[in-house]
């Protein structure tokens, strides 16, 4: 009865956390922006803390550092990512006329289509609903002042996200000592063990991914810029960013570029240098960046990380999206103690041990009080006990073995 007690009281529990984070996930954003932010930035103010720094000083300078890194960041990519749109946005009709003069006939011709041209679609379906312009003009009024909206509680976000992660990181071991407190004493060693392993996955991933989609998308930047792409930056970060999921990156990138080649040069053998760079970039993250910045820890498989995300997305909205691979790294490691668990039980394998069959083998000192010593030696019911295989009893130069004859 007790027993069930504490079930059903851990359900409720764990049912009242679902409810609350599905209830208020229009408003969890900035807070859990803040705890990851907390997450991956605690490592460096322990290290200064180490160094007999005060925390809230150490905190202090990792801000301080991480703004600077921003407003470098900014300076350097808005203007560039802002050009390079404006080049896309310039050459997007460029791309609409390639496809329907170049794409659209080739794929017609070999697999036997009837594509018709985009453009001829367009403009017959806005001349079958072009009665409905008010309607479409109402809605896009409503969309814009919903958009204001948006708007300002976005820069509401973005105000209140430093100023949570400040908090939160200048008192995150207080709150991790306190999180543990509330664990029953009884699973306190198991939760901790529990606890260690996930932040090993999920930092071996976090933290050393990131790097890793960060270092590939400078390194794709750099050599499409090389490689005369108009578009090298944006192409290079999209690439970087997309290899969250092991080579999607590298998909998504040579596909973009290939596209951008064409039609910047009009030539296939403009693709060549585009798959030399995503080559190396691959060749450079298996062998080179993976290894050091990664580890050889266990981290989350690629399948693992895409159902998360969207499985995330699709139950809680970007809230889901950003506890999905905490949670992912979490299930991991509960799955797999559970797997060595089962492996260790009965339901994994239900065979009786075998039964073991003692030999007792009697000796007799050369004492004036004889005694009788006892071995035993316990094997295995299948073993064959001829003479050839019984087990032999070594004996001292003095120690006279005997068989008992009434045996």
């Amino acid at each position: 009865m007790m027993e069930a007690n504490k079930q059903g009281f851990w359900l409720a529990i764990t049912l009242t956390f679902g409810g609350l984070v599905y209830l208020l996930s229009p408003i969890l954003m900035p807070f859990l922006v803040a705890a990851a932010l907390s997450y991956l930035g605690d490592p460096l103010v322990d290290w200064l803390e180490s160094k007999k720094i005060p925390r809230t000083v150490a905190v202090i300078i990792v801000f301080a550092v991480i703004i600077l890194l921003l407003i470098a960041a900014l300076l350097i990519l808005v203007p560039a990512i802002s050009s390079q749109l404006t080049v896309f946005i310039t050459r997007a009709p460029l791309v609409l006329e390639w496809f329907n003069t170049n794409a659209v006939p080739w794929l017609n011709e070999k697999f036997n289509l009837s594509m018709a041209d985009p453009g001829v679609e367009i403009e017959a379906w806005l001349q079958e609903h072009w009665q409905d312009t008010s309607l479409i003009v109402k809605n896009l009024l409503a969309g814009i002042g919903q958009s204001s909206i948006a708007l300002v509680a976005w820069i509401g976000n973005m105000v209140l996200i430093p100023v949570v992660t400040f908090y939160l990181l200048r008192d995150w071991d207080k709150l991790i000592n306190y999180i543990g407190d509330l664990f029953p004493r009884k699973y306190y060693d198991m939760t901790c063990q529990l606890a260690k392993e996930s932040d090993e996955v999920l930092g071996a991933f976090a933290r050393g991914q990131l790097l890793v989609m960060l270092v590939l998308g400078i390194i794709y930047s750099v050599g499409l810029w090389f490689a005369g792409i108009e578009v090298a930056l944006l192409v290079g970060m999209m690439a970087g960013i997309a290899s969250i999921v092991p080579y999607l990156g590298f998909v998504v990138g040579i596909l973009a570029a290939s596209i951008a080649a064409l039609i910047q040069y009009h030539t296939m053998g403009a693709l060549i240098p585009v798959l030399v760079v995503f080559m190396i970039g691959q060749a450079l993250e298996g062998m080179v960046l993976t290894p050091l910045l990664v580890g050889d820890k266990i981290g989350l498989h690629p399948v693992t990380v895409i159902f998360a995300i969207m499985a995330g997305g699709q139950l809680f909205g970007f809230v889901g999206i950003l506890i999905a691979l905490p949670l992912a790294a979490v299930l991991a490691v509960l799955l797999r103690h559970l797997h060595s668990r089962y492996r260790q039980s009965q339901y994994y394998d239900d065979s009786e041990p075998s039964p073991e069959i003692t030999i007792e083998t009697r000796s007799k000192t050369n004492s004036e009080t004889e005694s009788t010593v006892v071995l035993e030696t316990k094997l295995d019911a299948n073993v064959d006990l001829s003479s050839e295989t019984k087990p032999e009893i070594e004996s001292g130069p003095e120690a006279d073995v005997k068989t008992d004859k009434n045996s």
